[in-house]
């Protein structure tokens, strides 16, 4: 099927992925406690202000390790399952991915929680492509794990996808085995669902791990729209390679029914054969604490 008809099959299928995410929406009592618990082991707890200092990281590795106060689980869930109920990760920038670590190794989680790093110039990505590989170097050297790239969107907005998929490939070799690579499109900035598909592909061409929607400071971040976009080129990328790529929604999921509503989405596309490995391994949810 060629980009055009997909495109026309997502208009379509919005309206159909949407009823069934409001059905799903009125999940209630103890089934939305669970999806809600779900939700969090998914979840990059996040802190990326100007004013981050170390005291803020530290808080926000202890609220990822301890997401509830001990006393509210002690009754309510087997014991066994306590070290597992965590996010599925804290992200900062790369200066306060040390504090991160420190705090982590200090609690003896940090092969357990990993920590992710913005990089390349976020948000806008507007910095040679030097500077842009250093910052991921210096951020692993740091202790992060994972990494979040954002493209340069001048680059899709003037169909330069060559050199686009010339950037990413050399942040994927930065990166090398020792940290996985999300790629941030910043769908609000670039400018058609056409080119949302587009960037989604060449992304996981030059080797991303996951596709993220949004940087969470554009005026336009996760959309059910987008998401189905995305989805359709991580099913077309599986079709022609058999590998999964992950994705990611981030910006705009701050309640626990917008956190069902896009794993729904989720199992709604790639069915019960495939949610597993889409929302527990690949896909994450992103909160700005």
């Amino acid at each position: 099927m060629i980009l055009t008809e997909y495109l026309l099959y997502i208009s379509d299928t919005i309206g159909r992925n949407r009823k069934e995410i409001s059905i799903r929406g009125q999940i209630t009592g103890l089934n939305e406690v669970i999806w809600a618990l779900k939700a969090l082991t998914l979840t990059d707890l996040t802190t990326l202000a100007g004013d981050d200092t170390n005291a803020n990281v530290v808080r926000l590795c202890h609220r990822a390790v301890y997401p509830f106060p001990p006393h509210l689980l002690a009754n309510s869930i087997d014991p066994a399952l306590h070290k597992i109920i965590h996010t599925g990760a804290v992200c900062v920038y790369p200066a306060r991915v040390a504090d991160a670590r420190k705090t982590f190794e200090r609690l003896g989680v940090y092969s357990e929680i990993p920590i992710a790093a913005v990089a390349t110039g976020f948000p806008t990505g507007q910095y040679s492509i030097k500077t842009r590989l250093d910052e991921i170097t210096f951020a692993i050297e740091s202790g992060a794990t994972e990494i979040d790239i954002v493209i340069n969107r001048q680059l899709a907005l003037t169909e330069q996808w060559q050199a686009l998929y010339n950037e990413v490939c050399e942040m994927r070799r930065t990166c090398g085995e020792k940290a996985k690579m999300k790629t941030i499109l910043a769908i609000g900035e670039l400018g058609t669902m056409e080119n949302v598909y587009k960037a989604s592909m060449v992304c996981m061409m030059a080797g991303a791990d996951f596709i993220k929607t949004s940087t969470g400071k554009e005026s336009v971040n996760a959309t059910i729209p987008v998401g189905l976009a995305m989805i359709w080129a991580i099913l077309e990328f599986k079709r022609r390679t058999a590998q999964i790529v992950g994705l990611k929604p981030a910006g705009g999921v701050k309640t626990v029914r917008e956190a069902i509503a896009w794993m729904t989405l989720v199992k709604r596309n790639f069915g019960h054969g495939m949610v597993t490995a889409i929302t527990v391994s690949l896909w994450s949810f992103w909160f700005i604490r």
